[in-house]
C-alpha cells in the first residue's frame, strides 16, 4: 500500500499491452492493406549494414539466437519500436511470447516478416517482402541476428544525430602551458 493510503499501480509484467495492441494493429493493417509489408524499398534505400550470412558474430547473439530465437525477436522489437537504447528491456515480453505461439505452429515467418519489412522500412533499407519471406523461412536465425544487429547499429546512429553526435571541426594544435 502507497503512504497516501491508495494502492499502488501494479508493476508491468512480460505481458505489455500497448506491445500487444501494436502487433494487432500491425497483423490488421497488413490484412487490410498490404502495401505495409509488401512496399517495395525506396530508390535511395541503403544497403544493410549487417551481412546476412554475418550471423556468427557475436557468438553470443549467435548462441543465443539458434537456442531462444523468442528473446532476439522480442530484443529487436523492442529495439526498433519501443526504445533504441533498450530502457526498460526485459528479454522475456509481448513479442517474445508471441513469437513463440506463431513458432508452436509452425507460422515463426509470419511477425518476422512483419518485422523484417517494419526494419527496412524504418532505417531505409533495401530489400523487398520476397526477400523478407525467403529470409525468414529458409534461415530464420540468420535474418533475426542481422535484423538485430541493423536495429542496434540504426538506432545508435539516430541516437547520434539527435544528440548531436555528428562532425565536430578540429580544433587548433596548442601547447600545454
Amino acid at each position: 500500500m502507497a503512504t497516501n493510503g491508495h494502492h499502488a499501480p501494479a508493476q508491468g509484467g512480460a505481458i505489455d499491452q500497448a506491445d500487444v495492441q501494436d502487433w494487432i494493429k500491425r497483423f490488421n493493417d497488413g490484412l487490410a492493406d498490404s502495401s505495409t509489408i509488401t512496399a517495395p524499398a525506396a530508390p535511395d534505400a541503403r544497403p544493410w549494414h549487417s551481412s546476412f550470412f554475418g550471423c556468427f558474430a557475436p557468438i553470443d547473439t549467435c548462441l543465443i539466437t539458434c537456442c531462444v530465437p523468442c528473446v532476439t525477436f522480442g530484443k529487436t522489437h523492442h529495439r526498433s519500436r519501443k526504445h533504441g537504447n533498450m530502457e526498460g528491456y526485459n528479454f522475456i515480453n509481448a513479442s517474445c511470447l508471441m513469437f513463440t505461439g506463431f513458432t508452436c505452429f509452425g507460422l515463426h515467418f509470419i511477425p518476422m516478416m512483419f518485422q523484417r519489412a517494419d526494419i527496412r522500412k524504418k532505417y531505409n533499407l533495401q530489400g523487398d517482402c520476397v526477400t523478407d519471406l525467403f529470409t525468414s523461412c529458409c534461415c530464420g536465425c540468420c535474418s533475426l541476428i542481422q535484423q538485430d544487429k541493423e536495429a542496434e547499429i540504426r538506432e545508435k546512429e539516430l541516437a547520434e544525430k539527435i544528440n548531436g553526435g555528428g562532425y565536430v571541426k578540429p580544433q587548433g594544435m596548442s601547447y600545454p602551458a
